[in-house]
Parts: C-alpha cells; structure tokens; sequence
C-alpha cells in the first residue's frame, strides 16, 4: 500500500521518464526524490553520441536537489522500462547513500506503475557513507 506521497512521487517518476533523453540505448529512466523540506526533484536519463557518456536520472535529481538548497533524501521513485525492475546502478545506489539514510525506501516503477519497494540497505549492503570518514 503506497502513501498519498508515494503515489504522487511515482506518478512524477512516471511523467519524468517520457522527457529522457535516450537517443542510444532507447532506455528512459525518470527519478523523483522527496527532499527533508517536503520539496520534489525530477530528473532524467541523458545519453550523449559519445556513448556511453551520459547521466543517469539518479544523479540528476541529486544535482536539481542540492541546487535547491536541500541536502537529505528522505524518499525517492525510480521508474524505467522493460521486463525487469529497473533499481537505480552500482554508482547511483552510492549517490544516494550519499544523501540518505539506510533506512529510506526506494520505490521501484515501471513505465506505468508502482512495482516493488526496497529499502536503501537492502540496495547497497554493508554500504560506506559518510559516517565512515569519521
């Protein structure tokens, strides 16, 4: 059962998803994150013909995030294509450590609905954060 929250980040992952660009590979992704504010952040897939240069949705949402001023995830949806659950990459699952607690839930969408939710460890396990440099 999703919040009224959830559902509504979903659907923004969702609609984010149709503005990638994925010229390359044809595979959208579309992120939105919910900021310690209460404020959301979307953010896309870009390819470039240097392929495969480019950025992920996740890093994205970050980079509009911290431009905002924000600096905590408190719940982010991740929505992509294909038979398979889309989870955000090796590299993404660390950036988003990197602004989250182990304990958020990361809400996995296909290009039309919600599919399956994790939490951030069971994504990154024994993970290395910030709290380990100190």
């Amino acid at each position: 059962m999703l919040t009224q929250i959830e559902k509504q980040l979903c659907r923004s992952a969702i609609s984010a998803r149709q503005n990638a660009y994925a010229p390359y590979s044809k595979f959208k992704v579309g992120v939105a994150i919910l900021d310690e504010f209460g404020k959301m952040h979307l953010g896309v897939n870009v390819e470039n013909a240097a392929y495969p240069q480019g950025s992920c949705a996740e890093a994205g949402a970050i980079s509009a995030m911290i431009l905002s001023g924000s600096k905590q995830i408190k719940l982010i949806a991740v929505s992509g294509g294909g038979l398979e659950l889309c989870t955000p990459c090796g590299g993404c699952r660390q950036k988003i450590r990197e602004f989250a607690s182990l304990e958020m839930p990361v809400l996995i969408c296909n290009e039309k609905n919600f599919k399956k939710r994790f939490l951030l460890k069971t994504l990154l396990p024994v993970s290395f954060g910030p709290k380990n440099l100190f």
